[in-house]
């Protein structure tokens, strides 16, 4: 069955982008909300009416950027758009997936559709169909300084609207004009300020920050369960995560996180096994995983409340306000607040991976966990998960040089005329990249944990961790001896990027935090 998402520019939620941007094909339906459909259309004449009087303004019938002081005769003003898209498509690298092609597209799309830009009602409603009818527009990464609005990547979005550019559909790469034809639409007819309005604006760095919170808030779940899961294969206690002591120190994060590794290891036989070992406290990586997991919940806080405010936002430049007619030149293209938030997620997400190699390494010594070394039988003849914590080691490194932050840096463009960016979009790819690192990082914790309970049995860790553990056997099997463990991290890694895990745990134990 289709769902219907009425777009006003204001009622998008992450949730929906994120469900929209991964949706089968026929699976939405987009359509502008008739209230938003007006203000389109008044904006629009606000436009018009400029161009009929003559004067200048910048966007309409001006050069741009370091040429803003160039006047354009009206029989110009559509050439000047065309040109404006063809000359901007300067972006290089690979190719944006297409879930993060139809977020950028429905982010740009919720920008122009609140009325601020003056933009022809009929390109959005096009753009909005690339989306409908699964045509994904070919957008090269790499291209964007954070502003004037992430101009390069969003042309080429542009120049399939206008049947120029390359998009994907039906499975092949092919020219927007034939892609459209297919759908029985024609390429989109640029008027005065309708490209500028198509490209300027944080509709790219938005979309990265946007699919990175969600995955974000998924890993941060994960990584309470498996390292429960940890705490239980190397015999630890949970006695550090008794409420008294978060409360003595009651930051947010510190707090949900204690809450939820206590409802997450409730009822396991392995902790009460080892009460009168003598052993007095466990090392850092497991004592304070509720003082580092929640420290890292709260840069997802700060992204959170910095990407839904961009979200309903309009970063269009020059902005148009109906009511009094005027078009006032701003900065809302700038993206300062999204890439530092990125940055910072980064930070918080890169420190889950780091501390979960703590707890790798812990398993792999048998002089610390009382398991064989590496955490198989017949060690010698078998290396079993050595290398494993050598590539989670590589992937907690690497997220250290990714995560500089790209924010601190600027570099001027435009012959001075735009003198400081954000750096944005290079925030953003950073960020998916540490993502992929975290989640390959906590497959193999999850790979570890659940073969250092074989150790252990038939005492059993807790009701929801052994949900856990038997819904880790239906993706990989105990390690009897040395295999191609590769396949292994890549199964797990998969079932982390769902929410199957979260699923099992939360069905014993109500929602987690």
């Amino acid at each position: 069955m289709t769902k219907v998402f009425q777009l006003t520019g204001t009622n998008l939620t992450i949730e929906d982008l994120a469900f929209i941007s991964n949706a089968r094909p026929g699976e939405v339906k987009l359509e502008i909300h008739p209230d938003s459909l007006i203000k389109m259309k008044k904006s629009r004449q606000v436009i018009l009416d400029i161009v009929k009087k003559g004067q200048p303004v910048y966007g309409i019938n001006t050069g741009f950027g370091a040429l803003a002081s160039k006047q354009i005769a009206n029989e110009d003003l559509a050439q000047l758009q065309y040109n404006l898209i063809r000359s901007h498509c300067t972006g290089v690298g690979k190719p944006f997936s297409r879930e993060i092609t139809r977020a950028i597209i429905l982010s740009r799309a919720n920008c122009l559709i609140q009325g601020f830009s003056g933009v022809t009602p009929e390109t959005i409603e096009l753009l909005l169909d690339f989306i409908n009818h699964n045509i994904n527009p070919v957008i090269p990464e790499k291209g964007s300084v954070g502003a004037s609005g992430d101009l390069a990547p969003l042309s080429h979005i542009a120049l399939a609207l206008i049947g120029e550019g390359e998009v994907e559909f039906e499975g092949k790469i092919i020219r927007s004009d034939f892609a459209l034809h297919q759908i029985g639409k024609q390429p989109a007819v640029l008027g005065p300020k309708d490209g500028l309005a198509l490209i300027n604006g944080t509709s790219v760095m938005l979309a990265l920050g946007c699919l990175a919170l969600v995955e974000a808030k998924k890993i941060v779940k994960h990584a309470d369960i498996i390292a429960c899961m940890t705490l239980d294969a190397v015999r630890g206690t949970a006695s550090a995560f008794d409420k008294r002591i978060s409360m003595l120190k009651p930051q947010p994060g510190q707090v949900e996180v204690s809450e939820n590794l206590l409802k997450i290891i409730s009822g396991s036989d392995i902790i009460h096994s080892h009460k009168e070992d003598g052993k007095v406290q466990d090392p850092y990586s497991l004592r304070c995983i509720p003082q580092v997991h929640g420290a890292c919940r709260q840069t997802i806080r700060h992204a959170e409340e910095v990407l839904n405010i961009e979200l309903n936002s309009v970063t269009d430049n020059p902005l148009v306000f109906i009511e009094t007619g005027d078009v006032i030149s701003g900065g809302n293209f700038h993206g300062e607040a999204l890439a530092l938030c990125m940055d910072y997620l980064a930070m918080g997400l890169s420190e889950i991976c780091n501390i979960a190699e703590r707890r790798v390494e812990k398993m792999m010594n048998p002089h610390f966990s009382d398991l064989p070394a590496f955490l198989t039988k017949n060690s010698g003849l078998n290396s079993g998960l050595m290398i494993a914590h050598v590539t989670m080691a590589a992937l907690a490194s690497e997220n250290k040089y990714l995560c500089h932050p790209a924010s601190v840096d600027s570099i001027p463009t435009s012959t001075d005329k735009e003198d400081h960016v954000s750096m944005g979009v290079t925030s953003g790819r950073k960020l998916h990249e540490v993502i992929s690192n975290v989640q390959h990082g906590l497959a193999i914790e999850l790979l570890c944990n659940t073969q250092g309970l074989e150790f252990l049995r038939p005492l059993k860790s807790s009701p929801a961790l052994e949900k856990v553990y038997t819904l880790v056997r239906k993706h990989v099997d105990v390690i009897a001896e040395d295999r191609i463990f590769h396949k292994d991290i890549e199964n797990l890694t998969r079932l982390l990027k769902t929410k199957e895990v979260i699923h099992e745990v939360e069905s014993l134990t109500g929602a987690l935090r």
